[in-house]
This record gives structure tokens, sequence and C-alpha cells, in this order.
């Protein structure tokens, strides 16, 4: 270890073919569990096949190599599929079809790269005034308990009857994965949710309720079944705007992830390689991803703790991790696997991630202590969450465009617009 860094292997170094390959599985393993969730939910949501587990995979893999390229390979960063989007896609898909995805998803890229360019013009002060923690508490919040419902759904405990072996199933993938976060040691405390997925799978198969040779049965080489707009689907914006208001909420995350980054790996990310190119290089993997069928990119905290934990911070690393989550994305045996998971998995999993990601958003609320004893901010957070998880939709038409906005897009449109406009007290 250099005397100078904390850092094993810092951002140019390149570590020994040998421990190339294994530092970047963790970092694809790292991504996986979270990555594979975001089209099974979106489905389970939308109730049709929207996006699928290849494309996620392809689109993480072709998007951190799309990052790395505009960062200079200055930031060592991961991109795999965002959470955030999850129910907005789905509701974006029965509004108007794949088209309203695509589109919606290339256009999170383009505000993305929207907020790079301005930054650049006149620097990064402003985001904080647009999207400050008042705003981003809340919404993070909506996120997580917006999907509450589908993990109780997928548990079968939503009922007066249930299943005593999913209740079993759900309960053991729940207790692992808790078990995994709180006492595990290394790698393995960066990977619970993975760990879960796993143990509850093979109970699953133990007690019949997977049928594990059609998992196995198709073919080892499948190109992923990627969604192309002109090829597939015309371009169409009706319900986008389901999906981009969420980009606001994303690009708050964004920072957030790269300021802890810089923490660990001792460098000021924010100002080299500069937020512009890491919000650039984001927005445009989230664009192809768009283009390409895949949900939108996003920064994992989970690879940062995989920096963290490794003190391995080489961007050839993640470059090899892109690579690889590309090389498997082609792989139909995995594909088989991953899309026989049964509902009572998911459910306890879930239980447990969207409790995170609800958990995430009070963390930033207590972190910049925020006073709810102030009015104003009580009528911001209180509004966002009626109207993110009170199934609040507005629909819009004009000529034979119609625009619906559901309630995580109008729990951010109406926090950004209520903090703007009502009058700060003398302590804010």
């Amino acid at each position: 270890m250099k005397k100078d860094n904390y850092l094993l292997y810092d951002v140019h170094e390149v570590p020994p073919k040998g421990k190339m390959i294994i530092l970047a599985l963790q970092h694809v393993l790292a991504m996986f569990g979270a990555t594979i969730l975001v089209p099974i939910w979106v489905n389970k949501i939308a109730g049709a096949e929207v996006l699928t587990i290849p494309v996620a995979l392809f689109t993480s893999g072709i998007g951190t190599l799309i990052y790395l390229i505009c960062t200079k390979g200055k930031s060592p960063v991961y991109l795999g599929s965002s959470f955030a989007f999850v129910s907005p896609i789905a509701y974006a898909y029965l509004a108007g079809g794949a088209s309203s995805v695509g589109m919606g998803i290339f256009l999170v890229g383009v505000v993305y790269m929207l907020f790079a360019l301005l930054i650049k013009l006149f620097g990064k002060k402003w985001i904080n005034k647009l999207i400050p923690p008042i705003v981003i508490g809340p919404m993070i919040m909506v996120i997580g308990l917006g999907l509450a419902p589908s993990a109780i759904s997928s548990i079968g405990i939503n009922g007066d009857v249930f299943s005593k072996k999913a209740l079993l199933v759900a309960v053991v993938s729940f207790m692992v994965t808790i078990i995994t976060a709180t006492k595990a040691k290394g790698f393995m405390k960066v990977i619970p949710f993975l760990i879960g997925i796993a143990t509850g799978y093979i109970l699953s198969i133990i007690l019949g309720m997977v049928d594990i040779k059609s998992a196995l049965d198709g073919k080892v080489f499948s190109i992923p079944k990627f969604v192309i707009p002109f090829k597939d689907y015309a371009l169409s914006l009706k319900g986008v705007l389901t999906i981009v208001p969420i980009a606001l909420v994303t690009i708050a995350e964004h920072i957030g992830d790269h300021m802890a980054l810089g923490t660990i790996i001792k460098k000021d990310l924010i100002n080299e390689p500069g937020l512009e190119r890491t919000l650039l290089g984001d927005g445009l993997a989230t664009s192809v991803a768009g283009l390409l069928g895949g949900p939108a990119n996003t920064t994992y905290g989970e690879n940062t703790s995989v920096v963290g934990m490794t003190k391995v911070a080489s961007v050839k690393v993640i470059g090899l991790a892109a690579i690889l989550a590309i090389i498997i994305s082609f792989f139909g045996p995995i594909t088989g696997i991953l899309s026989t998971i049964p509902d009572p998995v998911l459910g306890g999993i879930s239980l447990l991630l969207y409790g995170f990601i609800s958990v995430n958003g009070l963390k930033v609320l207590v972190q910049n202590q925020i006073d709810f004893e102030d009015i104003r901010n009580v009528i911001i957070a209180s509004t966002m969450l009626v109207l993110g998880l009170g199934g609040a939709v507005i629909s819009l038409k004009t000529g034979d465009i119609n625009i619906s906005i559901s309630g995580m897009s109008l729990a951010a449109i109406s926090g950004i617009i209520l903090n703007l406009i009502l009058p700060k007290t003398k302590k804010n």
C-alpha cells in the first residue's frame, strides 16, 4: 500500500492480470442484484415484457464504457440500472407503449446533458437551489414506498389466503439478506441482496417451486432483445413526462455518489474530471440505453462500497467489469435462470430493498438537519408524499398528443415549484 495514498491501485494504475479479472467480477456482482431486479419489477407492474435482463446488462456495460470515455478515465464509476425509474417506466408503457419508454429514457439522458452544459456555463451552486434536500429526501421516500405494494403482493400476504411455501421462501430470502448485511465480512457484506436471491432460489428449487430444467433449455449464445426506434416502434411523446422529471432526483443522487466516491479515493471528482463531464457521461449512457430498449442508468452505491473495501480505484478494472457485463448479456442460461426466480424470493428481497430506498430519503432529511418545525418544509414534504403515494395522475390532451404525468413525477415537479415560490424564513 502506498504511503501517500490509501489506495492499493489508483485511478490510472493497472493491477496484475490475475487480480484484474477477480476485481472486475466483484463490481459486476455488486451491480448484478439490483440491475436484474429493475426489468423484473417493471414487467411485473406493467403486466407485460417492457424491459429484458440481457439488454439491461448490455446497456449497463456499454453505458459504463461511455462514461469512462467522457470522463477521460479519471473517475472509477460503474453505471447500472436505476430503481428510481421502475414505476415511471411501467406507467409510461401503459400510457403509450414502447415508444413512451424509449423516448422517455432517451430524454432523461438529454436532461442530464443539459445540466452538464449549464454547469459548464454557470457553475454548480444553482443546483442546490433547484433541488435542495427538502425536495430530494421526500422524492427518494416516494420512490421506495411507492414500490412497497409490489413487494407485499409478490410474497402473497395481501389477502386472506396465502401459501406457506411462498411465505417460507420470502422469510428465508429476507432473513439471509439481513444477516449478510449486518454480520458478513469483506465483499460478502457488499452483495447482501444477491446472496439473498441465490439462497431463496435454491430453497425454491428444493420445495419444487422452480423447473430448473426448463430454465437451462435455451441457447448458450443468445442476442439480447433490443428495442430500437423506427425499427420496433414509431417515435411518440405520449407518456414521456411520467419518466423525465425523475431525472432531477437521480441527478442529485449522481452528485452525492461522486462526492462519496471522491472521499474514498481522496480526489475531488466534482472538479476533476468535473461534474459537467460526469453528468455528460451518465447522460449519454442513459440516452443510448433508451435507444436500445434498456433502463435508465445511474451511479451505484454498491460499487462505491467495492472501491472502498478493495482499495482499488483503477479505471481499467471498471472498464473490464463493463466488458464482462456485456459478455454475460449474451449468455442464454443465465437469462433463463433469472427469468424463473419465483415471486416470493423477489418479494422477500424487495421488502428490505424498497425499505432501504425509503430510509435513504429519510437520511437525506436528517443529515441536512431539515427543520420540520418550519411550516414551509412541512408543506413541501407532505404535498410530495401525498401526490407521490396517492396514485395521482394528470392526463392532458393536445391534438393527437396525450401527455400523462404520474404521482412520482407530480411529486418531483410540485416539490421543486413549492420550494421556489414559498417564502423562506430568516433561518433558511
